[in-house]
C-alpha cells in the first residue's frame, strides 16, 4: 500500500471511529437490556468491523475478528516493533507487556501476580495439566464437553504417569445446578487431584454453575481448573465469583484479540508446586513468570491487547452481555418446539449467552453445515460428538436480526 492510500485508509477509519463515540454517547441514558434490541444501534456497531459479502457470519466462536481500531492498531504495532527492532525487545518489550497484563488482571479481579499472557486457552490449561506432579493411581475429573486439546492432554498424562482420567457427561437441559455439581461430585474419590470444568461449554452455549461446583470440589480437597475460552469478555463476572484455583481464556476470540493471545491464571498459593512446561530458572519457584518463558514470541500481539481493552470497555461488558443474549434467545426461541428440530442448549436463557446449537432430525451435521453454506450462504460449525449433534450458531455484535432471520428461514426449509 502507497504512502497516501494508506493515510487516506486510516482517514476514513478514524472518522469512523468518531462516528462511533457519537452512537455511544448518544445511549448513555438507556440500560443494557433496554438496548439490547435496538437494531438501530447495533448497526453503528457493525461498522466498526470489516464484514465479507459472501456470506453470514455465524462462527464467531472459534476466531472473532478484530474491529477494524484495533485492527489498525494491530498494524501499527507491528510497524513500530519492526522499527525499533531489538531496542524495543531490549528496552520496553517487558514493561509493555506488564501493563496489558495488570489490565487483564484488573478484568478478572486478581492480582496481577497471579496471572501471565499466554497464546490461548490450550497453553493455559496445558501448563497446568502437564505442570502437576502425577503420581501413579492420582486422579483428575473431566467432562466428555470438554475441548479435546485438554482431554488429549489429560490422556498423556495417564500415558506418561499412571494417573487415571475420570470422565462425566454434563447433560443438555439439567433440572438444577444441582443436577450438574452431583455429575461432577459422583466421579470425585479420595484419589481425585484436579477437576477440569468449563465455564461455558463450547459447544452448546452452556453456563456451568462454577461457583457450586468449586465450593463443592474443594470440601473434598480436590483442586479446580476452568476452562474460560468461550467466557471471558462475553459474559460479566470476576474470578473472586468463583474461588477457583487455576482459570485459562483465549483473548483472539470474544475480546477481539489478534490470533495468539490468551491468559492464565493461577492462584497465588498453587505457584509454587507447578513445575514449567519451559525452564527459566531465573525465577523463583512461587513467581508466576516461571511458567511464561516461551522464548521469542510476536509481542506486537501483546502490545494490541490494550487496544482491544478499551475497544471492549467503550462498548461496556453489561451492554456486550445484553445484546448477545438477546441474539440468540431471538433465533432460539423461533426453532424450539418446532418439528424436527432440536436445540441442544437450555431453554433456561440465564444458562446461555451468544453460543446455541441447533440440529435436525435425522440430518448429519456436517451435511448441514454444507447445505447452509452453499445454498443458503451462512457459515456455521458442526458439532458431532458428546451427546451433541448439530450445529453451533455463534453470532457477534455486529450481527443483525435480518441475518438470524435467514437462518431461521434456512433451518425451516430444511427440515
Amino acid at each position: 500500500m502507497d504512502k497516501r492510500l494508506f493515510l487516506k485508509t486510516l482517514g476514513a477509519a478514524a472518522i469512523s471511529f468518531a462516528f462511533l463515540d457519537n452512537a455511544l454517547a448518544s445511549v448513555d441514558h438507556l440500560l443494557p437490556d433496554e438496548l439490547a434490541s435496538d437494531e438501530k444501534f447495533w448497526a453503528t456497531i457493525r461498522r466498526a468491523y470489516r464484514l465479507k459479502p459472501d456470506y453470514i457470519n455465524l462462527e464467531n466462536g472459534y476466531y472473532l475478528m478484530q474491529s477494524q481500531e484495533v485492527l489498525e492498531a494491530f498494524i501499527k504495532n507491528v510497524r513500530e516493533v519492526n522499527y525499533n527492532a531489538s531496542y524495543y525487545m531490549r528496552t520496553r518489550q517487558f514493561d509493555d507487556k506488564a501493563a496489558a497484563r495488570n489490565q487483564l488482571a484488573d478484568m478478572l479481579g486478581c492480582s496481577p501476580d497471579e496471572l501471565i499472557i499466554t497464546r490461548n486457552t490450550t497453553e493455559s490449561l496445558d501448563t497446568v495439566i502437564a505442570g502437576k506432579n502425577w503420581q501413579p493411581g492420582d486422579e483428575a475429573v473431566m467432562a466428555e464437553q470438554d475441548y479435546g486439546a485438554m482431554l488429549d492432554m489429560f490422556k498423556l498424562q495417564a500415558r506418561r504417569y499412571g494417573m487415571v482420567n475420570k470422565v462425566t457427561s454434563v447433560p443438555n437441559h439439567p433440572q438444577s445446578d444441582e443436577e450438574i455439581v452431583a455429575c461432577y461430585e459422583s466421579a470425585i474419590t479420595p484419589r481425585t487431584k484436579l477437576l477440569m470444568v468449563c465455564q461455558m461449554i463450547n459447544i452448546t452455549g452452556h453456563i456451568l454453575p462454577i461457583r457450586k461446583i468449586c465450593d463443592m470440589a474443594h470440601r473434598h480437597g480436590v483442586e479446580v481448573m476452568v476452562d474460560g475460552a468461550h467466557a471471558f469478555a462475553h459474559i460479566d463476572f470476576k474470578l473472586s465469583d468463583f474461588d477457583c484455583d487455576y482459570y485459562g481464556t483465549s483473548l483472539h476470540k470474544w475480546l477481539g484479540c489478534p490470533l495468539g493471545s490468551g491468559a492464565l491464571y493461577v492462584k497465588k498459593e498453587k505457584i509454587r508446586d507447578l513445575w514449567p512446561m519451559f525452564a527459566d530458572l531465573s525465577c523463583a519457584d512461587d513467581d508466576i513468570r516461571k511458567l511464561n518463558h516461551t522464548g521469542t514470541h510476536p509481542v506486537h500481539t501483546d502490545l494490541t491487547i490494550q487496544n482491544a481493552i478499551a475497544f471492549h470497555n467503550r462498548i461496556g461488558i453489561a451492554r456486550k452481555e445484553a445484546r448477545l443474549r438477546f441474539l440468540q434467545n431471538y433465533w432460539t426461541d423461533q426453532l424450539r418446539g418446532h418439528p424436527g428440530v432440536v436445540i441442544n442448549t437450555p431453554a433456561d436463557k440465564s444458562r446461555s449467552c451468544a453460543i446455541a446449537n441447533v440440529g435436525i432430525e435425522g440430518r448429519k451435521p456436517g451435511e448441514l453445515a454444507k447445505t447452509l453454506l452453499e445454498k443458503h450462504q451462512i457459515w456455521t460449525v458442526a458439532i458431532d460428538y458428546a451427546n451433541v449433534h448439530g450445529l453451533r450458531i455463534t453470532p457477534h455484535l455486529y450481527t443483525s436480526t435480518k441475518e438470524l432471520d435467514a437462518l431461521v428461514a434456512a433451518i425451516k426449509r430444511e427440515v
